[in-house]
């Protein structure tokens, strides 16, 4: 399967089927999940990076328990719209899946996750810097994905 644009990722997916969603950092990889209806994400997991194929198997576990047929990967764009190093490692992690499983994949741009979430994180919830590093990527994987999520919702005819 291709990579879709953000808007044309619901029509590739069977009906009520959820979406996962990553933020993929240099250590880390923070999972979000989504609702069959594709209305609300939420945080679910964070992964530490080792080998990509322990990585891709858990993700395709979390997939199928979460009754997941697709995934929204975060792009790490610049500020000024560019894409750079960073995008093409984020962008080779979404062909390497494809090589493994036919899915739909979309990305979605996530200029603003961490920083958004980490303020969040300070302000709202009070967290200590210790406890946000443990659940910060997974929350702004449930950012990026509800991003997602709301674009679908407002393209839809």
């Amino acid at each position: 399967m291709p990579v879709f644009d953000i808007t044309d990722l619901k029509a590739a997916l069977p009906p009520r089927r959820a979406l996962l969603g990553l933020d993929l950092g240099e250590k880390t990889i923070g999972v979000a999940v989504s609702d069959i209806s594709l209305t609300l994400s939420s945080p679910l997991e964070l992964i530490r990076k080792s080998k990509f194929t322990q990585e891709a198997e858990r993700l395709f576990h979390l997939m199928k328990q979460c009754e997941a047929d697709g995934i929204v990967i975060g792009l790490p764009v610049n500020m000024d719209g560019t894409e750079g190093p960073r995008c093409q490692s984020v962008r080779a992690f979404g062909r390497n899946l494809l090589r493994l499983r036919d899915l739909p994949i979309a990305f979605w741009d996530e200029r603003w996750s961490s920083s958004v979430m980490n303020r969040f994180l300070i302000e709202e919830a009070d967290l200590s810097r210790a406890k946000r590093a443990e659940v910060i990527d997974r929350n702004a994987a449930a950012y990026i994905l509800q991003g997602a999520l709301d674009r679908m919702r407002d393209a839809a005819p």
